[in-house]
């Protein structure tokens, strides 16, 4: 049976996929076409000759065994090969040929995107956005000739993607999925404002500062915790740098969020109280260790700064430390105070009662 092997070869050469690859597919999709057919032999096997640019089916017969009284069951047997090639596969051997140049060549694309992009997981990428009305819910990024998926959980509350804006991404997955390779990209990780950092702060690039906590509320604010491992830089500076300027280029990214970077301390009192900046802390008192729980004391005036809108610096400053954060204002903190001691005091005079009655 007739069949252009030299043809296709050339073709799957051009997509860089080797002659024994396009032949070992070739051959099993003919097989399994052949045992499609009617009166087909269970046991066949395709021979291809790329110099006659022909194929041909092997056909084996099971042959049974007569059963002895050790073996009351054998099993059958295979017979000799004949070509069982059918007359009428031309049609349908064309028609499979091009199914299996499709696949590889599909394959072979969807490798060199999985290839291209595997090591972009954990990175920071730009896209333009590409709209597809059949999926209004997602935003698609083009990044090169490959589309990246922005899905809405990844989306940033009240942030619009217009069609052709250039975008910078965060890349979280880079998978295989059912139909190719899956790239997810983020505009509301964390990880992205780091990103965004470490392309306008040198010092982070060169190791002298680093970013040690990052909690955030895509959209409406941004808690650093940072700190300096060369003596003598100021690791806050570093990244507001000059004038602001590193700073606002990267809020020119994030829109209208805020950001709030603060010193980073392993005691854990002196980082609780900064991440509760802008708010001023006049103490902090660690309850447990080992539950991580710490009560903070803030000035009256301050309480609902370091609260913040429907909780979301104390919220942010927990994210950012890792703590349960307890508020407490200095006042009602001085009550509790006076109160106990006042309780303290009428026990000590009750136990004078009892030992002058005595």
């Amino acid at each position: 049976m007739k069949l252009d092997l030299n043809g296709i070869h050339a073709l799957a050469q051009e997509q860089g996929i080797d002659a024994e690859t396009v032949d070992a597919a070739l051959s099993e999709a003919l097989r399994l076409a052949y045992l499609k057919m009617p009166h087909a032999a269970k046991h066949a096997r395709v021979e291809l000759d790329p110099r006659a640019g022909s194929f041909t089916i092997w056909a084996r017969d099971e042959i049974a065994q007569e059963p002895t009284e050790d073996n009351p069951h054998p099993a059958p047997e295979l017979g000799g090969e004949y070509d069982d090639t059918p007359h009428d596969f031309g049609r349908l051997a064309a028609s499979t040929a091009r199914q299996v140049i499709q696949q590889l060549f599909r394959k072979a694309e969807d490798d060199r995107v999985f290839g291209a992009f595997s090591g972009q997981r954990g990175k920071l990428i730009t896209g333009v956005v590409q709209q597809d009305v059949k999926d209004p819910a997602n935003v698609h990024v083009a990044v090169g000739d490959v589309e990246a998926l922005l899905p809405r959980r990844e989306q940033v509350p009240g942030e619009r993607y217009r069609h052709g804006e250039r975008i910078r991404v965060y890349v979280t997955t880079v998978a295989r999925g059912l139909k190719g390779p899956e790239i997810i990209v983020s505009r509301s990780h964390p990880e992205l404002v780091r990103r965004l950092f470490e392309r306008e702060v040198p010092e982070l690039a060169s190791g002298a500062v680093s970013i040690m906590a990052i909690a955030r509320e895509a959209g409406a604010r941004t808690k650093i915790a940072v700190r300096a491992n060369t003596p003598g830089i100021n690791p806050k500076g570093a990244l507001i740098g000059p004038g602001g300027s590193r700073v606002r280029a990267v809020m020119e990214n994030l829109g209208s969020e805020k950001i709030d970077i603060i010193d980073w301390s392993a005691n854990p009192a002196e980082f609780i109280a900064a991440a509760l900046s802008p708010a001023v802390v006049s103490g902090v008192q660690v309850i447990s260790e080992k539950n991580q729980a710490a009560i903070a004391f803030i000035n009256d005036g301050q309480l609902s700064l370091a609260i913040g809108k429907e909780g979301q610096n104390a919220r942010l400053a927990a994210k950012l430390t890792g703590w349960k954060i307890g508020i407490e204002s200095n006042s009602a903190h001085a009550a509790k105070l006076r109160e106990q001691a006042a309780k303290a005091a009428d026990g000590t005079q009750s136990g004078n009662a009892e030992e002058s009655a005595e």
